[in-house]
């Protein structure tokens, strides 16, 4: 079994639940491991959170970003792609705090998803714009 679907939706934060709601459809057949179903929901929300926040701070709302997401039978693999500045994940992957050091409430997204995640990267595509790609094996 192999499934894609994709998204086109503006920068804004506002339309994560609509994201979400459109990320639901991919569970079907639902993932027999309700967590790992969870995982891949809050990979979804860190994922696109970030990308409002941070890959795309400063520029317009209507800046878009395309989701696209690829189940298998071992797999979820979900492709964020945006239009922001260079961004070294690994980099500051090193440099943030542990998650139970941070007492913050923003800035944890990143830990969380390489916490959950089973492949996060962060690439240049040749189009002038980035990919966040997270994988996660079931």
């Amino acid at each position: 079994m192999k499934s894609q679907i994709n998204l086109r939706v503006n920068t804004d934060l506002g339309v994560l639940s609509s994201v979400l709601s459109w990320f639901d459809q991919i569970n079907i057949p639902p993932i027999s491991n309700q967590q790992i179903w969870w995982q891949c929901q809050t990979l979804m929300i860190e994922g696109f959170t970030n990308i409002v926040e941070h890959a795309h701070k400063g520029l317009p709302k209507e800046t878009p970003i395309e989701i696209e997401v690829l189940r298998s039978d071992k797999s979820i693999k979900i492709h964020i792609l945006s239009q922001g500045a260079p961004f070294d994940l690994e980099q500051q992957l090193q440099v943030q705090s542990e998650l139970a050091d941070n007492e913050l409430e923003r800035g944890r997204g990143l830990k969380i998803m390489a916490a959950i995640a089973d492949k996060l990267s962060y690439e240049k595509i040749d189009d002038n714009r980035y990919c966040l790609f997270i994988g996660k094996c079931y």
